[in-house]
């Protein structure tokens, strides 16, 4: 199987730039959750559908090299960029496999990585996309030492996602996007459902809130982070069946025109996060 059929927004060169530009700007309130969890030098973290690498690198010069970060993903193609990366950067604190997150325990299990090995697994923008959460958070749980946390980010009432002024156009292209990720195994409010599973997995809840990113107006950062999503996405959404190639265009046109207009601002997918802690 392929990457591309593996991955939703497939492993192409754009894609993995969106990612890196994705990750920058999502750094921040991804390293207050590490801090708030206790990552430090020595820490040994467990990143989750680690995908190019990214959050993983940034892990290993806090975790020094006296610690150790292993990230897993299914696609070949990112997990190598990220051992080029970690090898460049001389991060040898760094491990990175390809493997189905769904059963992570087993795939590291066959790397030589016992189970209650981290300190910390952190996981985002992965649940969304899973079809059996339960099993995926279970095996997370077994990686982890006892007194260990999982740190999740992810989204909950993606649908609510708009622009103001209001587009017909714009609500319907994103409830596009949510049911092709719902008719694929994923869900886009995952978070909604997330700490009774953690619960279901024996972790105890300590921490859950939304992430808060300030308003997206035309020309902010914010703002250009859905458009760098639009030219990965929409294509495939029309190839899929799930908007017409003339949605697609009027899509288009309309969010240019909101982007030249100084009045308009948008509503982003609402994203939250969550601490849960393994019993000692």
């Amino acid at each position: 199987m392929t990457d591309q059929a593996e991955y939703v927004l497939g492993t192409h060169e754009a894609e993995l730039h969106r990612l890196g530009f994705q990750h920058r700007l999502w750094f921040v309130p991804a390293h207050r959750l590490w801090e708030r969890a206790g990552i430090k030098p020595g820490s040994k973290m467990l990143d989750v559908g680690c995908g190019p690498g990214f959050a993983s690198l940034d892990m290993a010069q806090i975790v020094s090299q006296q610690g150790k970060v292993v990230g897993v993903d299914e696609s070949a193609t990112y997990v190598e960029f990220a051992k080029s990366q970690a090898q460049s950067r001389l991060q040898h604190q760094t491990q990175f496999f390809r493997g189905d997150v769904t059963n992570i325990d087993q795939v590291l299990n066959k790397e030589g990585i016992e189970t209650g090995t981290f300190d910390i697994a952190y996981i985002r923008w992965v649940m969304c996309f899973v079809s059996d959460p339960q099993t995926t958070i279970n095996s997370i749980a077994k990686m982890l030492k006892p007194g260990g946390k999982l740190l999740i980010q992810d989204y909950f009432n993606y649908a609510s996602m708009c622009v103001a002024p209001r587009s017909e156009v714009f609500e319907t292209v994103i409830q596009a996007i949510a049911k092709s990720w719902s008719d694929h195994g994923g869900d886009p409010d995952i978070m909604g459902r997330l700490p009774q599973i953690a619960i279901n997995a024996d972790l105890s809840i300590e921490h859950i809130a939304r992430v808060e990113i300030g308003t997206a107006q035309p020309g902010s950062t914010m703002w250009n982070w859905p458009e760098t999503f639009w030219p990965v996405f929409l294509p495939r959404l029309v190839e899929l069946g799930y908007i017409t190639n003339e949605q697609h265009l009027e899509f288009l046109k309309d969010w240019e025109s909101h982007s030249n207009n100084s009045a308009a601002y948008m509503h982003l997918p609402p994203v939250y996060e969550m601490i849960a802690t393994k019993s000692e």
